[in-house]
C-alpha cells in the first residue's frame, strides 16, 4: 500500500474514533522516511519513489538487452567479403600516439601531425558492410560525376545493415570494379558523405559495454559471429574494455577458422587498411584476444556485434 492509501486509512480511523496510537503513528512515519516531528502532512520522501523507479529502470534494461533477439543469417552477398576489394583505401587516423615509456608503462601523447579524419572507426566499418550488402560496382558502366556519386553514396548509407536486400535492389555504382578503387578515387567525397564522428560516439549499441560480459555469454557471441561470417554476413563488432577504456574500437569480421581450442577470426581494421588483422577467441578461457598494434598494447577484451538490430 502506498502513502496515500495509508493516509486514507488514517482518516477513516479518525472518522470512527479509532485513532492510531503513538507507536502506530511512529511506525507509519518511519515507513515514509519521516520523523515524528515532520507529521503526516509532509511530502513523500525520495524512498517512496525508489521502487517504481527501479522497476522502470530494470524494465528498460531488459528491453535493451534483448539477448534472445534472433540474428539473421541471410547472406548479405552471394560471395564472401574480400579484403582487397570490399574495404576503403584510406584509414581512420589516430589522434594520439601510443607507446611504452621508460618505465615500461603503456601511455600516449598527442600526435605531432594533425590528422583530419579521426574517430570514424564505427562509421568506416559500418560503411564497408553497407557497401558490401547494399551496393554493386560495375566498371563497364561509364563513370558518373561527383553529384551523382554523392547521391548514390547517400542512398547506400540510408540502407540499414540489419535489413536484408535482394540482389536486384542493390545500388549500382558505375565506373569502378569495387569499393577499394572507388574510395581511392573519391576519398574526400566518401569521407564527407558516409557519416561524421558523432555517429561513432553515439553508436546505438554503446549502452551494452557498461554491463558485465560473462564468459558463457562471450562463448555464445563467438559462435554467433562465426556463423554470421560463414553465411557471408560479415559482422561489425565493438571491441572494448570497460570501465577503463584501454580500447574502444570497431572491426569488421570477414573470415574465421576453427582451430580446435580457438576460433581465429580475420578482420578489417579501419585504422589499418593495408592488411587484415587477427582476432582470436580462446575456448578454454572463453575470452577474445586482440594482438598489439600501434594503438593497443594487446591482450584480452570483450566483443559484441553492433548494427544487427534496432538496439545494437
Amino acid at each position: 500500500m502506498n502513502w496515500v492509501g495509508l493516509r486514507v486509512r488514517a482518516a477513516r480511523r479518525r472518522s470512527t474514533g479509532a485513532l492510531p496510537g503513538p507507536s502506530s503513528r511512529c511506525a507509519l512515519l518511519k515507513w515514509r522516511g519521516l520523523s515524528p516531528a515532520q507529521g503526516l502532512n509532509a511530502r513523500p520522501s525520495i524512498k517512496d519513489w525508489q521502487l517504481p523507479f527501479n522497476l522502470a529502470w530494470l524494465s528498460l534494461l531488459v528491453l535493451l538487452s534483448a539477448c534472445s533477439t534472433p540474428r539473421s543469417l541471410q547472406p548479405a552477398n552471394s560471395r564472401p567479403f574480400q579484403f582487397d576489394a570490399d574495404t576503403f583505401a584510406y584509414a581512420n587516423e589516430l589522434v594520439w600516439e601510443y607507446y611504452y615509456d621508460d618505465t615500461g608503462e603503456w601511455t600516449h601523447r598527442k600526435n605531432e601531425s594533425e590528422p583530419d579524419y579521426t574517430h570514424h572507426c564505427f562509421v568506416v566499418a559500418r560503411s564497408a558492410r553497407q557497401f558490401f550488402q547494399h551496393a554493386r560496382f560495375d566498371a563497364s558502366q561509364p563513370a558518373a560525376d561527383e553529384a551523382a556519386y554523392r547521391r548514390l553514396i547517400r542512398e547506400v548509407m540510408a540502407r540499414d545493415p540489419a535489413r536484408d536486400e535482394p540482389d536486384m535492389e542493390r545500388v549500382l555504382i558505375p565506373g569502378y570494379p569495387d569499393l577499394r578503387r572507388f574510395s581511392a578515387a573519391h576519398e574526400e567525397l566518401l569521407k564527407e558523405t558516409c557519416g561524421g564522428a558523432m555517429q561513432s560516439y553515439f553508436q546505438r549499441g554503446h549502452w551494452r559495454m557498461i554491463f558485465p560480459f560473462s564468459r558463457k555469454g562471450q562463448a555464445q557471441e563467438a559462435d554467433a559471429l562465426a556463423a554470421a561470417v560463414r553465411s557471408h554476413r560479415p559482422p561489425v563488432v565493438h571491441v572494448v574494455t570497460f570501465p577503463k577504456l584501454h580500447i574502444n574500437h570497431a572491426l569488421l569480421l570477414f573470415a574465421v577458422r576453427d582451430a580446435g581450442g580457438h576460433l581465429e577470426f580475420t578482420a578489417y581494421d579501419p585504422n589499418q587498411p593495408e592488411a587484415p588483422v587477427p582476432l582470436t577467441f580462446d575456448r578454454t578461457e572463453q575470452r577474445f584476444h586482440f594482438p598489439s598494434n600501434d594503438y593497443w598494447k594487446g591482450g584480452a577484451l570483450n566483443v559484441y556485434e553492433v548494427y544487427r538490430a534496432w538496439n545494437y
